[in-house]
């Protein structure tokens, strides 16, 4: 099997010839390109580059186009701070829609002729034709919540919950209008599966979560599902307390970061989810030993069983030193992927 094939298999249930191993790779893909972060985020030629040449490298099974949160944000018009070699950044004092009104006055630009949004769909592109045969390929959403918190401000979207929840429902249906809109131009563009970051929604509570974030997740999710394709979750931080509400959006795979035991992901998830991670970026993938990582995912693999891809946490930390990098890769070289059809 090639990459392309081995993640489809386990995403379906069925038997592959070993485990998927699908890591995040952002400013680690830079730095084995060569390249300085700003040419990754802005030039979409940058970043296929860089990241066949890192799924290459190591032997990963697909290559993405995640790069950080602010493209969505930045065709809207909202305030980036740019840097010369780390991700861009939201400049939260003076957030798009820190005054409500302008959300009302602007409208979800068309995703194929916006700036960076246009990028990132020219990146599927480039990937889908040129490695999209052998390895899978992956685009990326900001989720509701998160787009919201980049709009409105993390601070206020908080307080927002509480004291405005009508104008929550009102940003929540742009930010879903606004991935919608984006998804299905990189499903168009040939991504395989849809990536959707919503960090924002691990700072929520149950009660809140079902409230506000499920609801307009599960609507992106079907959108995504209805448009030909498939999704990944990505929730960064702890998110103990709304692992039930995951395990039923309908994502075909779902990320575990850290501080999260897999036991519970997977008892709170269910045995048909498809889980990854969840090794910790810092403590086992970059200041770990070779034989570490090995046996932390041995436990992972033990804890979590069948429908289970190898990947950390979070984001491969830029000096994460290489041995280790091709040890979590000969992990999932060297075991099989156990189907559950």
């Amino acid at each position: 099997m090639n990459g392309r094939e081995r993640i489809n298999a386990v995403l379906e249930g069925r038997k592959a010839d070993r485990l998927p191993c699908m890591p995040i790779t952002m400013t680690f893909a830079t730095d084995i390109l060569g390249v300085k972060y700003l040419d990754y985020v802005r030039d979409h030629r940058v970043m296929a580059e860089a990241q066949i040449k890192t799924a290459q490298t190591f032997g990963f099974d697909y290559v993405s186009t995640i790069s950080d949160p602010t493209r969505e944000a930045a065709d809207l018009g909202a305030n980036i701070q740019w840097y010369d070699d780390r991700p861009p950044a939201i400049l939260e004092d003076v957030a798009l829609f820190a005054d409500k009104a302008v959300l009302a006055r602007t409208k979800v630009p068309d995703a194929s002729t916006s700036g960076r949004m246009e990028d990132r769909v020219r990146g599927i592109e480039l990937l889908h034709n040129r490695v999209g045969k052998e390895l899978f390929v992956e685009g990326w959403v900001e989720g509701p919540c998160a787009e919201a918190a980049d709009l409105r401000g993390i601070n206020r979207l908080m307080m927002d919950f509480s004291d405005d929840p009508e104008f929550v429902d009102d940003l929540f249906d742009f930010t879903l209008a606004l991935g919608i809109r984006f998804a299905k131009e990189q499903i168009e563009a040939g991504a395989d599966i849809i990536g959707i970051g919503d960090a924002a929604a691990s700072l929520v509570g149950p009660r809140i979560y079902k409230e506000f974030v499920w609801p307009w997740q599960k609507r992106l999710v079907d959108s995504i599902h209805t448009n030909g394709g498939r999704v990944r979750l990505h929730i960064c931080g702890n998110t103990r307390r709304i692992l039930d509400g995951m395990g039923t959006l309908g994502c075909e795979m779902v990320d575990i970061d850290y501080p999260v035991p897999m036991n519970q992901a997977r008892a709170q998830t269910g045995p048909r989810q498809t889980l990854a991670g969840n090794l910790d970026p810092v403590r086992d993938l970059r200041d770990g030993t070779p034989d570490k990582i090995a046996q932390s995912l041995e436990a992972l693999q033990e804890q979590v069983g069948p429908q289970w891809i190898v990947a950390a946490g979070c984001e491969l930390v830029r000096d994460t030193p290489h041995r280790n990098v091709h040890a979590m890769v000969n992990y999932a070289l060297t075991h099989p992927a156990n189907g559950i059809e």
